[in-house]
């Protein structure tokens, strides 16, 4: 018996041989691509300090000996004696950039003085000649890689306007200044 192959057999083996020919075709004409490299990353640093030998004071300034001083990469003391108005201990040094990327001063954090203080006795800090005598914020100052930024550090004893407001003892008075470096965005 003889039998008789349909018209949708017919279709359905030739839609089978056209999907493995297009497959044999597709996969004829792809192909991969790829990408190789390397990457060398140098090395770099943060270095935000005081240049230590860049510590000068000011002309007509009280000294301050050897022994009462001290000047580390990234902090600075003294210890002054102001005897009577018109005294000032004032110092300029500078602050140096030795990294490998730029950094902005961002703030200074300064003590206050109290109001009886204030009377008798000034607080300045400049930054590359900006004068400050309170805290500031937000002040994004570029210090570029390899590049040096003066700061200037005064207190002085002054006349007040009433001589009952003149210090009756001995006063000892914590005086700081922190300068706040960020990496420059």
């Amino acid at each position: 018996m003889k039998k008789s192959i349909s018209y949708s057999t017919v279709i359905i083996v030739l839609l089978g041989v056209a999907i493995v020919a297009m497959s044999i075709g597709f996969a004829a004409f792809a192909s991969n691509l790829t990408i190789e490299g390397s990457a060398s990353v140098e090395s770099s640093n943060w270095n935000i300090g005081f240049q230590e030998d860049s510590y000068q004071e000011t002309s007509g300034s009280v000294t301050v000996t050897p022994e009462n001083r001290t000047i580390e990469s990234t902090s600075m003391t003294y210890d002054v004696t102001l005897s009577e108005p018109g005294d000032f201990y004032e110092f300029t040094i500078n602050v140096e950039n030795k990294g490998t990327f730029d950094a902005q001063l961002s703030g200074i954090t300064m003590s206050s003085l109290t109001t009886e203080q204030a009377k008798y006795l000034t607080y300045t800090v400049s930054y590359n000649g900006t004068s400050y005598t309170t805290t500031q914020s937000n002040l994004n100052i570029d210090l570029l890689s390899s590049a040096t930024a003066p700061v200037k550090v005064r207190v002085e004893y002054i006349q007040p306007d009433n001589p009952a407001d003149l210090p009756s003892s001995v006063q000892e008075i914590s005086l700081n200044a922190t300068l706040n470096f960020v990496q420059k965005p």
